[in-house]
């Protein structure tokens, strides 16, 4: 069945819904996302209830609105609400689930080049202090990581399959789904970065077939900052312990014993940012209720007809490697470095970021880059703020 992409209809609400596009060109949704203004109406109601009878009781006047992040989160991913805890964002969601493996000397981790940085240094971390080793597996002809080389890779002491679905610095979409057939076969742990995929491209555990996945509020799914979320499966909460606990996570019986919580909020802290739970939750259901097929196919639509109009400017060189790609063009400019490009679109109101090696490096040093330019389309952006941008680029 082919899932159509979005109506001029829904593409024209979706940016009466969106403040920020009278304002300027962003193409920055990788960065942070431009909040809708249900998402924002919902925040700033909480606080405001918050400053009228206080934070506690607001949040208990609050709790089928917290619930609905649970029911929301789980809908998006094809999860039990159960198997889904908040997290304040996308690498302490990672951090609880890959700190909570209790990892040995000579245990090994299977990755590819696309790892984001903070998850790779906390891989060198384990390695200094546990003896790990790690397995980087080379891209095939493609860009994306060598399903063959990963199935290689693996062996009867790979204790983990980590996986960056869509890097922060290409438009490469990983193969998650392969991925996760292989991790079954060799019956291994599979934590997947979801960071950028979540609200770009539709997610599904059970296709994915990842035992824990971490996301954040602020980019694709245009929540509020300082919010992300966890899975983490019934299947492997007892090979995943939380790296620390608190009353939130863990019951305390008697004087000498505690009980961690039977279920993924046990990778919870109690004390958290509940407007911005609510706020992640009323933005989940606002892409759900766009349909996330058809907002990916949108998505993805745009960022392959902005490279086909950058392919047309001899000065321009694109950067975007994989067999799938999404959102998110990379490139640079002759003559001019990324930071330049960077400052001299925002004089023009357009927002776009740039991708240091110093967060990729084993993916851009190894192709000979030191940095590169990154427009990040959402759905709400639009095909005149693609011809807006490239002549802009080309001026």
């Amino acid at each position: 069945m082919i899932v159509p992409s979005l109506s001029q209809q829904d593409v024209d609400l979706l940016r009466q819904d969106t403040p920020g596009v009278s304002q300027r060109i962003h193409f920055n949704n990788a960065g942070t996302g431009l909040a809708p203004a249900p998402v924002l109406t919902a925040v700033k109601e909480h606080l405001d209830l918050e400053a009228q009878i206080g934070g506690y009781e607001a949040a208990a006047a609050a709790k089928p609105a917290l619930d609905t992040f649970y029911t929301a989160l789980a809908a998006l991913i094809g999860s039990k609400p159960h198997e889904i805890a908040y997290v304040e964002n996308a690498t302490r969601a990672w951090d609880m689930a890959f700190y909570g493996i209790d990892f040995r000397e000579g245990d090994r981790i299977a990755t590819g080049r696309a790892e984001y940085v903070s998850n790779y240094v906390a891989f060198l971390q384990m390695k200094r202090h546990k003896g790990i080793e790690i397995d980087v597996v080379e891209d095939d002809a493609c860009g994306q990581i060598d399903l063959a080389g990963l199935k290689a890779a693996i062996t009867p002491r790979t204790r983990l399959v980590a996986l960056t679905h869509v890097p922060t610095f290409s438009g490469l979409i990983n193969p998650a789904e392969e991925v996760g057939e292989i991790a079954r076969a060799a019956g291994v742990l599979y934590l997947l970065d979801a960071c950028q995929s979540a609200g770009q491209i539709p997610l599904d555990i059970n296709e994915i077939g990842c035992h824990m996945l971490s996301g954040t509020g602020r980019k694709y799914l245009r929540g509020p900052r300082g919010t992300g979320f966890l899975y983490v499966s019934d299947a492997v909460l007892d090979q995943v312990e939380p790296p620390f606990v608190d009353l939130q996570s863990a019951d305390w019986v008697d004087d000498n014993t505690y009980e961690l919580v039977p279920h993924a909020r046990r990778f919870e802290t109690w004390e958290r940012y509940v407007a911005g739970q609510i706020g992640l939750g009323v933005a989940v259901s606002y892409a759900i209720g766009f349909g996330m097929e058809r907002l990916g196919n949108r998505t993805c639509a745009l960022g392959a007809q902005l490279r086909s109009e950058l392919s047309g400017l001899g000065a321009v060189t694109l950067h975007d490697k994989g067999k799938r790609k999404g959102g998110i063009v990379t490139f640079s400019l002759d003559g001019e470095t990324p930071e330049q490009t960077k400052a001299r679109l925002a004089r023009e109101s357009i927002n776009v970021s740039v991708s240091s090696a110093s967060s990729a490096r084993i993916d851009l040093p190894h192709r000979g880059l030191d940095a590169v330019v990154r427009a990040s389309l959402h759905a709400f952006n639009c095909e005149e703020e693609i011809e807006r941008f490239v002549k802009a680029l080309g001026s």
